[in-house]
């Protein structure tokens, strides 16, 4: 699956917020194996946020966590435009939700705060530990959570274990490399599409390095390619250090 954060707010972009979501998803995705694919910061936009939206639901294997907008004021705008995109419909007044909703604030839920409870049609409630004001998801694949870490978290990490939870083994080599990339070009260009590349230059006492990392849930392939680079590094007569095990 590819993994999808999309963190709305202008209030992060402008300066006047901390994102504090990025980190967190890393870090709870890598708890069961996986990464993230993608990650977007993006402001209170109905274009962008639509654009990106319909981007991620392009991708057949996209899993996409949301955050911010599903509150009642003007600027919360994911709720109308996560219909549109996602069921191609208006949003619907979810009678749980609405239940919810009036059982805490009363007559104070209206006129404002009953239109959080309007989600995309056939969404599932995310439920908020804190103050019972949910999330919702749909496809059990596309989630919407509040903009606040200390609710949106732990409705992710209930999605996470309810869906995601299974992971697969990867492996990695990694050796640095006393030379710089171009020397290794051609040999990248030989590893297939089934294991994951990264090559990092950088500076080791000002000389000219690399890191290049190799990771696949084969392990016979990761080992095959990775010989590839020491044998033309051994060659070459280039000294190079393998990290980890």
């Amino acid at each position: 699956m590819n993994f999808y954060a999309v963190i709305i707010g202008t209030e992060i972009l402008n300066g006047r917020r901390q994102d504090r979501h990025f980190e967190f998803l890393k870090e709870a995705l890598s708890k069961y194996g996986h990464t993230l694919f993608a990650s977007f910061i993006i402001k209170d936009d109905p274009v962008l946020i639509t654009s990106v939206f319909k981007m991620i639901k392009a991708d057949e294997n996209s899993v996409m966590f949301s955050f911010g907008g599903i509150g009642s004021t003007p600027d919360d705008l994911t709720r109308e435009l996560a219909s549109q995109v996602f069921t191609c419909k208006p949003a619907v007044l979810h009678k749980e939700f609405e239940k919810d909703i009036i059982e805490r604030f009363a007559d104070e839920a209206y006129p404002h705060r009953i239109h959080m409870a309007e989600i995309p049609e056939d969404s599932k409630l995310l439920k908020n530990p804190i103050n019972n004001m949910s999330g919702f998801y749909l496809q059990n694949r596309f989630f919407f959570v509040p903009g606040f870490p200390e609710m949106a978290h732990t409705m992710v990490e209930e999605a996470l274990e309810t869906f995601y939870a299974h992971s697969t083994d990867t492996y990695r080599k990694t050796l640095i490399a006393q030379t710089s990339e171009n020397t290794l070009i051609d040999a990248m260009k030989d590893v297939p599409n089934s294991v994951e590349l990264s090559s990092l230059p950088m500076l080791r006492n000002n000389i000219p390095s690399v890191e290049l990392s190799l990771i696949s849930d084969n392990i016979n392939e990761v080992i095959y390619y990775f010989e590839q680079f020491i044998d033309i590094l051994v060659s070459k007569n280039i000294h190079y250090e393998i990290k980890g095990k």
